[in-house]
């Protein structure tokens, strides 16, 4: 982990993972059923939710809430730093108690009046790899062939990644598919990092390549050393899936 990814990015990570699961993402849940969530500049946020088509979103330290009603469009904020999550979640409208379940890494509620300590520069950096990733991303849909039928790309509050999955096999569309994705960090991998995770147990190609037990992954280090990092996250995965298909 380099000099920028040291406790305050990991910090960081569980501060907002905790956010965007227990008020993003139940207020999402709670208006449309929708679990994923969407990288949005400076960060992260729901979809159009609620009658007057409001939208919750992350934005750097900040949490805004907006809505862009016919009616009329406004926006209100709330410094996150300071903040408890209870105030995030009454700002947002947002019932605490009531059940909600995203996955089997959903991040406990925790004291929900505990001062949130949020480092502005660390949520600015995973809001940049979100960036790096979905721009990544958004190149490999461009050039996917009709039957690869990609999935939206989707920021998923269990796991906190921003990712799709696609066909690899025109044979097989359905069950011969590949997530492809990058992670913040977590407890697999304390620094960000880019995926690629066949659906099928097939590892094809170089065995270096597949340097994890769910497929292969890239490190933000090797990433960043690269004199474009988005080029290099859609190489890595180009290369996915080129082992795939042979």
């Amino acid at each position: 982990m380099d000099h920028e990814l040291d406790e305050r990015h990991d910090l960081t990570r569980h501060t907002l993972h905790r956010i965007a699961n227990h008020v993003l993402a139940r207020a999402q849940h709670a208006a449309t059923g929708e679990l994923g969530l969407r990288a949005t500049p400076g960060g992260f946020g729901t979809i159009s939710i609620r009658p007057d088509r409001e939208r919750l979103r992350v934005s750097g330290a900040a949490l805004v809430r907006e809505s862009t009603a016919p009616s009329g469009t406004w926006t209100r904020s709330i410094a996150i730093a300071g903040a408890t999550l209870g105030e995030l979640a009454e700002f947002a409208d947002v019932d605490l108690t009531a059940e909600f379940w995203a996955g089997h890494d959903t991040p406990p509620v925790g004291d929900v009046d505990e001062q949130i300590d949020l480092d502005a520069a660390a949520a600015r950096r995973i809001a940049d790899w979100y960036a790096v990733v979905s721009q990544a991303l958004d190149q490999l849909v461009h050039g996917a062939p009709a039957f690869a039928a990609p999935s939206l790309v989707q920021l998923w509050p269990e796991h906190f990644d921003a990712a799709l999955d696609m066909a690899f096999d025109a044979a097989e569309p359905t069950a011969r598919r590949v997530n492809m994705g990058g992670s913040p960090g977590d407890g697999f991998h304390a620094a960000p990092y880019v995926y690629v995770g066949p659906w099928t147990p097939e590892r094809p190609g170089d065995v270096a390549f597949w340097n994890a037990p769910f497929g292969a992954v890239l490190g933000h280090d090797a990433l960043m050393a690269a004199p474009d990092p988005v080029d290099a996250a859609f190489a890595f995965f180009r290369t996915g899936l080129e082992r795939l298909t042979g």
